[in-house]
């Protein structure tokens, strides 16, 4: 049928790993995980490194304990961004319509497009100039539905592929466990499992009442999710194109200590939401519009952030070359884009728990009391 949906998930296996692997070939084929010492975290781990229990999110002592003779590999996180940007390009350069889900992960929907090639075999082609160009070992999975596709990717690995006919949705998630499915973390898991559902297929043949009255509303949605039913659209990359936050001042400004905090209080700002949105930046602009309205700006690309103190100090760089010393301001501006929906992506970097839980106090007072309640000491009060 023409109007039958075709959904490809794709998915760079191991991708953290991978790209350590190719400034280290040596260590190919070797248990191996990315993550930091001491107090650090597994962000990704090779196959090799699975085998031993080793997952991502485990203490890196704990992973060294399972594996003594693993390799921990250190952190490029520039060059994870770089092979990101990478990726994403060849993919936009060829999808119709594609959605970037994280740094690895990639949604396209390639509906109507089988009236002029296989999309079998152009997804299939694809996931092959990936891995020529950028020698990253990529998976992907090919359905009528979102959620079909990412199961089927989850299937296909370690650098595979999986077709899922149309029609064939349920009897390809029957067997499996119903932690298959996306949403079922462990306390659903324990409340299934006392209903005697330990399979998906145990789902598809409860009613959606039965469902409902122990789970409520989530349990219809896991009773369509059984029967490989799922409306969930491939949102356009170019859709939420970027946010921003300006300010144009009561009279012109020209102290550059002034301008400089007026610029931490905007970056707060948007990193706040950016976080809330549970978003990422890859780049960052500044916008300058002197007292005669002449407007500039300038931009550059950025490790993968959503952390104001890191986007900080390319902001003042940006603005320090931009700036004409000693014209008169008129109005300031910030604006970040590339955004990527990758809220786990402040937990793989640098100092990564006090980080993370420092940048969830602070945004959980702001939600509580206000978004000004709490700033930097650097930045201007509004």
């Amino acid at each position: 049928m023409s109007s039958q949906r075709i959904i490809a998930h794709l998915d760079l296996d191991t991708f953290f790993v991978s790209v350590e692997l190719l400034n280290h070939p040596e260590y190919i084929g070797k248990p191996s995980f990315v993550g930091g010492r001491d107090r650090g975290v597994v962000t990704s781990a090779s196959y090799e490194a699975r085998a031993f229990g080793i997952r991502s999110g485990m203490p890196s002592r704990k992973a060294l304990q399972l594996c003594p003779h693993a390799i921990l590999l250190g952190w490029s996180r520039h060059e994870y961004s770089r092979y990101s940007r990478w990726v994403t390009q060849i993919i936009a350069d060829k999808a119709p319509l594609f959605e970037k889900a994280s740094i690895d992960e990639f949604y396209i929907d390639l509906t109507g497009m089988q009236k002029f090639f296989n999309p079998l075999q152009w997804t299939i082609d694809l996931r092959q100039q990936i891995m020529d160009e950028t020698k990253l070992p990529i998976s992907f999975g090919l359905a009528s539905n979102k959620m079909m596709a990412k199961i089927a990717t989850d299937e296909a690995k370690p650098c595979g592929y999986l077709h899922i006919p149309p029609g064939k949705e349920k009897e390809f998630l029957a067997p499996m466990k119903v932690s298959k499915i996306p949403g079922v973390g462990d306390h659903t898991y324990e409340v299934l499992k006392a209903m005697g559902i330990v399979t998906i297929k145990d789902i598809s043949e409860k009613t959606q009442e039965e469902l409902e009255e122990r789970l409520g509303k989530w349990g219809t949605d896991l009773w369509f999710k059984s029967q490989g039913i799922h409306h969930g659209e491939v949102s356009s990359y170019h859709e939420a194109k970027s946010i921003s936050s300006e300010y144009t001042f009561d009279e012109n400004k020209t102290d550059r200590d002034f301008l400089h905090s007026e610029l931490v209080r905007l970056t707060e700002k948007i990193a706040f939401e950016l976080r809330e949105d549970g978003k990422v930046a890859g780049c960052i602009a500044v916008k300058i519009r002197y007292s005669n309205f002449e407007t500039v700006s300038r931009q550059t690309t950025i490790s993968y952030t959503c952390a104001d103190d890191e986007m900080i100090p390319v902001v003042k760089e940006l603005f320090d070359k931009l700036y004409i010393k000693g014209e008169p301001v008129r109005l300031l501006g910030v604006r970040l884009s590339e955004l990527t929906n990758e809220a786990i992506q402040t937990n793989l970097f640098n100092d990564l728990e006090r980080k993370t839980g420092l940048y969830k106090a602070i945004d959980n007072v702001k939600n509580r009391f206000g978004k000004k309640i709490i700033n930097r000491a650097s930045s201007s009060k509004r």
